[in-house]
């Protein structure tokens, strides 16, 4: 015995079928994670990005792609500008780390491009609008930067002179990196990169962190930016806040706990 069913009942059964696949088809592409973002190092004055080579590794381990531009170290608004370049590149959301220096150059650059998700300050600047690297270091006196600094005048492009900054390098190894080994800062002092000074003079304009969530690591030995000076910038910018005991070199003397900030960071960056 065949039993018919009417055409009506099923045509309503496969759209019902239909109806149930394509709701578990999206149940499970909402499901998915976002995709990692790429981790986008900018490092600051008196080092480049091989510092950050402990860091960069860690996070390659774990999937992430991490680019680390050189910082130009020319003035924080053509410096913002060409990291902001180098973001344009860059397909798909993007947490940006800046350390010192490059704190500042990140809170300027981020507001050039769309995607970033998240800032991380290690050790860094991080300006208000109007607000120079100046301002903070004035603010917190007990910085020792300003005491040790080498000026060497330089002709720019358009024929003008200005002064570029390294630190002395007999109070490198106390002042940038105490708790690095010696014969380690000691090369590092040779092969500083220059800041030019007017960088530290310029005026931030409307900060990122007023709009984009934030990450800060703070090292409790930092000579250069000071502990106060960069808990209150953290504070100001509603920063999750880590502490630990290093100089304002911890991306290499504690690569481990700044690269879980950053994994932090970037972590919910992508829930």
């Amino acid at each position: 015995m065949s039993l018919s069913i009417p055409l009506r009942v099923r045509g309503a059964v496969v759209v019902t079928a239909l109806a149930l696949t394509l709701g578990l088809m999206s149940s499970d592409a909402s499901a998915q994670p976002a995709p990692k973002p790429t981790i986008v190092v900018v490092h600051g004055a008196f080092a480049d990005a091989s510092g950050f080579s402990s860091v960069t590794g860690r996070l390659q381990d774990r999937g992430y792609t991490v680019v680390a531009p050189a910082n130009p170290l020319r003035g924080l608004a053509s410096d913002a500008a060409y990291i902001a370049g180098v973001l344009k590149t860059i397909n798909g959301p993007m947490v940006l780390v800046g350390h010192s220096y490059g704190g500042a150059v990140i809170t300027e650059a981020a507001t050039q491009v769309t995607g970033v998700t998240a800032l991380v300050y290690i050790d860094a600047l991080a300006p208000d609008e109007g607000e120079s690297g100046a301002d903070i270091l004035k603010r917190f006196p007990d910085s020792e930067i300003l005491k040790v600094l080498v000026p060497r005048p330089f002709v720019q492009p358009d024929g003008t002179q200005a002064i570029d900054g390294t630190i002395d390098p007999s109070a490198f190894p106390r002042i940038f990196a105490e708790d690095v080994p010696i014969r380690i800062t000691r090369r590092m002092a040779t092969a500083q990169r220059p800041l030019a000074l007017g960088a530290l003079e310029e005026k931030s304009t409307a900060p990122a962190w007023k709009t984009i969530p934030s990450w800060s690591l703070i090292g409790s030995l930092d000579r250069i930016i000071t502990p106060p000076a960069q808990r209150f910038m953290a504070r100001r910018a509603h920063a999750h806040t880590v502490e630990i005991k290093a100089s304002h070199a911890s991306f290499l003397s504690r690569p481990k706990a700044v690269t879980s900030l950053i994994l932090s960071a970037a972590g919910a960056a992508r829930r």
